[in-house]
């Protein structure tokens, strides 16, 4: 293996330092942290407790060497319903400055802000169900791989709410615009297979094997330079913003940043098995390898 693969630790137990334990549940398995919404009663939807405990979860293990590959999902039968519309609205009428408040601090705290730019890779796993604010961290995780049988929807229009937080700008950026729109308006469910043709998760599978499945992709991604994976994960998100000459000039930035912190090391020990030793062909290994001059096809 020729690229930098993160120093991880298995470990299920929590230390009195560590801020999950009761609305969020860490286990950590040979460089993945299984991240565990924990409100399986309540559908883990999601209230200022849970968000509180998450916050402080993301930005401990942004620093844990034992988290390599940072993988979120639901305990139960769910992934998240959303807004715990009991404690966000029925318990803030006629206190509107809570409400935005805490709505703010849900979404901004750990959601967009931190997860959507975190710096090691993340995995939305879907186990079951995903509504309406359970967009946007699906969103913001770089990869996301759902069980067939998970139910998504944006409901919030059945409850006379305006999708906001940036779900909206959650849905129209994975989803394309006709089927944002139409989900938005209609509050229409649908299930995993469904959301892998819309490209809102990267792929489904049966439940049953979606653990294994999620593992399979995280052991792919601590394979690679977490330097190089870093840089390129974020700068897919801003290219798609930038004009071309702005692209061209911000690419060229991080690959010098990355040059910096080491990166060519990799790169010249991986060239080196590609070209010279021809050992090492990475995603094309089910491909016969053609010599000139051999006949092969």
């Amino acid at each position: 293996m020729f690229f930098a693969r993160a120093r991880c630790y298995s470990s299920s137990m929590a230390t009195d330092r560590e801020p999950w334990g009761k609305n969020v549940l860490v286990e950590l398995e040979d460089g993945i942290a299984w991240v565990t919404m924990n409100r399986p009663a309540k559908r883990n939807a999601m209230n200022p407790a849970l968000i509180a405990e998450m916050k402080q979860t993301v930005e401990a293990l942004a620093t844990d060497e034992r988290c390599g590959v940072f993988v979120l999902t639901g305990a139960g039968e769910s992934f998240t319903a959303g807004m715990d519309l009991e404690e966000y609205f029925r318990q803030t009428d006629g206190a509107p400055d809570t409400f935005l408040l805490n709505l703010r601090r849900m979404n901004e705290e750990w959601q967009w802000r931190r997860l959507r730019d975190y710096p090691k890779p993340t995995i939305a796993m879907v186990n079951g169900w995903c509504f309406g604010g359970g967009f946007t961290p699906l969103v913001a995780c770089d990869l996301a791989v759902a069980a067939e049988e998970a139910v998504f929807g944006l409901s919030e229009i059945n409850w006379g709410i305006l999708p906001a937080g940036n779900v909206t700008k959650a849905a129209s950026e994975a989803l394309g615009y006709r089927d944002a729109l139409y989900l938005v308006m209609t509050g229409e469910p649908f299930d995993g297979r469904v959301a892998a043709q819309k490209g809102l998760v990267n792929l489904a599978v049966p439940r049953a094997q979606l653990r294994e499945r999620t593992r399979a992709l995280a052991k792919v991604l601590l394979s690679k330079n977490q330097t190089v994976l870093r840089g390129a994960k974020i700068a897919m998100k801003r290219c798609r913003t930038m004009d071309w000459d702005t692209s061209a000039d911000y690419l060229y930035a991080k690959v010098s940043e990355a040059f910096h912190l080491g990166a060519h090391q990799n790169r010249n020990q991986a060239l080196e098995a590609f070209l010279d030793e021809k050992r090492f062909r990475p995603g094309l290994e089910s491909f016969p390898r053609t010599e000139p001059g051999s006949g092969e096809r």
